[in-house]
C-alpha cells in the first residue's frame, strides 16, 4: 500500500466527530496524530552497528537497550540531521523529517565502502502514529500486550512497536507496524482520540524541548547548540565519529554560548529565520516552530546566551519575523 493509499484510509475511517474538534481542547484530548511527515531510513547488515558508531554523536550499541537521540555532522561538527534511533532484530531504524531521507542516505551510502552495511528507505513501508494525552496509555493497554513505562523505552510485539516518548505533560508514545497493523489500530482508536495532523505533534515535540535539523537548518547548529548534550543524543566516552573533534571540543572547554530556548509569538516564523535582538542585530535561528492550541505560535530558538535575561525574561528583546518573542520555560535545565 503507497502512502497515497494510506492517506485515503485513515481519512475514510476517522469518525466525522473528529473533524469538529476545536484547536484549543487539543493541549488536553488525547490525540492521534498520523506521522508520515517522518521518515525511516533502516540500516543491516553485519556491519551496521559498527558503520554507524563512526558516523553518529551517540552510543549505536546502546540501542539494543532504548532508543535514542543522534546527531550526524560534517567533519566541521555542524549538524546535517538529528536522528530519532532505535534497533529492531539487528537492524537500526533513524527516523527524520522525510525531506531529508534522500539526501541523508545518499550521504551514508558514500562512506559504506565495503562494509557489510545496507541503507534502505522505509518511510513508506511501516507506518508512524503518534498517541498522547491523559488515556494515551490506558488505550494502548487496550490494544498491546505490554506498553512501555519509561521515555525511549521501546517494546516490539506481534501487531506493531511502540516507543515512549518524553512529554512535557501527559504521555506520549509513537505506534510502528505494518499497514494492516497500522489500519486496525488506528481503527480501534479513532473513535475515542480526537485526530489531529503533523502540526500539532510538531509542538508536543517543542513542548518537550525536543530540537530538529531541517533542510532550511542544515549545517547551522552544533549539536550543543541545540541542547543534544542536555538531551542524552551525545556519548562522549564512544570514540571517534564525524565532527567529534568539534563537538569534544566545545564540551571539554566549557565554551557552549548558544543554547536553544523555548518561546512564543503571535504570529508564525519559519526555521531558519534569523531571530534579531533590540539593535536588530541576528543573534540566532528558528529551529521549529508550530501553532500552539492555546493561540500564537510556540517556537525553539537557538539563541546566543549573552542575549537572554533569565532572571527577568521579561526584559528579553527578542524578535522573530518581525515579533516579539516571549520566553518560556523548558522541561529541563539549560
Amino acid at each position: 500500500m503507497s502512502n497515497q493509499q494510506w492517506q485515503e484510509f485513515i481519512q475514510t475511517s476517522t469518525p466525522t466527530k473528529n473533524a469538529g474538534s476545536t484547536q484549543p481542547l487539543l493541549d488536553s484530548a488525547t490525540v492521534m496524530c498520523d506521522l508520515s511527515h517522518l521518515g525511516l531510513l533502516q540500516l543491516s547488515g553485519a556491519d551496521a552497528f559498527n558503520f554507524l558508531q563512526g558516523q553518529v554523536t551517540n552510543d549505536v550499541r546502546l540501542l539494543k537497550e532504548s532508543a535514542h537521540y543522534t546527531g550526524y555532522c560534517t567533519p566541521k561538527g555542524r549538524m546535517l540531521a538529528l536522528f530519532l534511533a532505535f534497533s529492531q532484530q539487528d537492524r537500526i531504524q533513524l527516523q527524520m523529517p522525510l525531506e531529508l531521507i534522500a539526501a541523508t542516505a545518499k550521504r551514508l551510502k558514500m562512506y559504506v565502502m565495503r562494509s557489510k552495511v545496507e541503507v534502505q528507505d522505509l518511510s513508506h513501508d511501516i507506518i508512524k502514529i503518534g498517541l498522547s494525552g491523559p488515556n494515551a496509555q490506558a488505550l494502548l493497554s487496550s490494544q498491546f500486550a505490554t506498553v512501555p513505562q519509561h521515555d525511549y523505552e521501546l517494546v516490539s510485539l506481534e501487531n506493531g512497536s511502540l516507543l515512549k516518548l518524553p512529554s512535557s505533560t501527559h504521555a506520549r508514545f509513537e505506534i510502528l507496524a505494518n499497514i494492516d497493523q497500522a489500519q486496525a489500530i488506528w481503527s480501534a482508536l479513532s473513535s475515542q482520540t480526537t485526530i489531529s495532523d503533523a502540526s500539532h505533534w510538531e509542538w508536543l515535540e517543542i513542548q518537550a524541548g525536543i530540537p530538529d535539523v531541517k533542510a532550511e537548518t542544515q549545517e547551522e547548529f552544533i549539536p550543543q547548540m541545540l541542547n543534544l548534550d542536555l538531551l542524552g543524543g551525545i556519548n562522549f566516552k564512544k570514540g571517534c565519529y564525524t565532527g567529534q573533534e568539534i563537538v569534544a571540543r566545545t564540551h571539554y572547554l566549557g565554551s557552549i554560548k548558544r543554547r536553544t530556548y523555548l518561546t512564543h509569538s503571535n504570529h508564525a516564523a519559519q526555521p531558519g529565520e534569523n531571530i534579531l535582538n533590540a539593535a536588530n542585530e541576528a543573534v540566532g535561528k528558528v529551529v521549529r516552530s508550530a501553532p500552539s492550541p492555546q493561540g500564537g505560535y510556540d517556537l525553539l530558538a537557538e539563541i546566543r546566551c549573552a542575549e537572554i535575561n533569565v532572571e527577568n525574561p521579561e526584559n528579553n528583546q527578542l524578535s522573530a519575523n518581525g515579533y516579539a518573542l516571549a520566553l518560556q520555560t523548558l522541561p529541563y535545565a539549560l
